[in-house]
């Protein structure tokens, strides 16, 4: 019932989190991400609210919602001529990827944003997400592709079928899960998976983003193993759109990565 009014009275916000290389220091993108602005409770994180909702029709509006919100942000990114951001991504729940229309609601909404180019915008799966059937997601995934956006798996390595998907879901890009390259530094076990998605995704032509990378250790951790693309407390915290262009402007990538 609150997220209902929360929806209608315009109390989700979007923050966003860079996504760099941080050899190169070029800034690839930034991950959009649902804030609710609480009016008693202040800023809550998504972890307090959308479980709620989770298997609920709103999480399908709610979903459009943020993927029309980034396509507005993009659009006014541009127009202030930031050129780096542009490529923003938006995390797909398997119940919205999984509607029959969800290619003609995406066209839709790329439609109400002429001025943005579809491949700006990239959607990230959630691999521990109820994908029921993988042929179906495939064809919904290259139907997407063809209109231009782009796709990432998000989460890669907390399922059992990780395989199965990097093998027949035609997405670009693989996510290491936080929880393994938070922790890989100190448990072996942890650093071994990461290396092993790391090799995964080469051997299958995809690109690999380390996400969780809270250190200067843990940049130059995976430097070390082949991972460039990475996204972390360690490098920005999720922060309002307002403050993205300053801090691109500012960004500087640790000395010690670019030895």
């Amino acid at each position: 019932m609150y997220k209902r009014q929360a929806l209608d009275n315009h109390q989700f916000v979007l923050y966003y989190q860079p996504k760099v290389n941080i050899k190169t220091g070029m800034v690839k993108g930034v991950e959009a991400l649902i804030r609710w602005q609480h009016p008693e409770r202040g800023l809550l994180n998504p972890i307090e609210f959308l479980p709620i909702i989770e298997n609920n029709p709103m999480m399908i509006e709610m979903g459009e919602w943020v993927i029309d919100s980034a396509l507005t942000q993009i659009s006014q990114w541009q127009a202030m001529g930031l050129n780096s951001p542009l490529n923003t991504s938006v995390n797909i729940a398997a119940v919205q990827l999984q509607q029959p229309d969800f290619t003609q609601r995406l066209t839709k909404l790329l439609a109400a944003h002429p001025d943005v180019e579809p491949h700006y915008l990239e959607l990230e799966v959630l691999e521990t997400s109820a994908l029921e059937d993988v042929q179906h997601i495939s064809t919904i995934m290259n139907a997407c592709m063809a209109l231009g956006v782009k796709f990432a798996l998000d989460d890669f390595g907390t399922g059992y079928s990780s395989l199965t998907y990097l093998r027949r879901l035609p997405a670009s890009l693989i996510k290491i899960d936080q929880t393994f390259v938070r922790d890989m530094l100190i448990d072996v076990d942890d650093l071994a998976i990461v290396e092993g998605v790391i090799a995964l995704a080469k051997s299958f032509k995809r690109d690999v983003i380390a996400e969780g990378v809270e250190t200067v250790e843990h940049g130059a951790a995976l430097l070390q193993i082949g991972c460039e693309l990475a996204q972390g407390y360690g490098i920005a915290k999720p922060m309002p759109a307002s403050d993205i262009p300053r801090w691109i402007s500012e960004w500087k990538p640790d000395i010690s990565w670019q030895s």
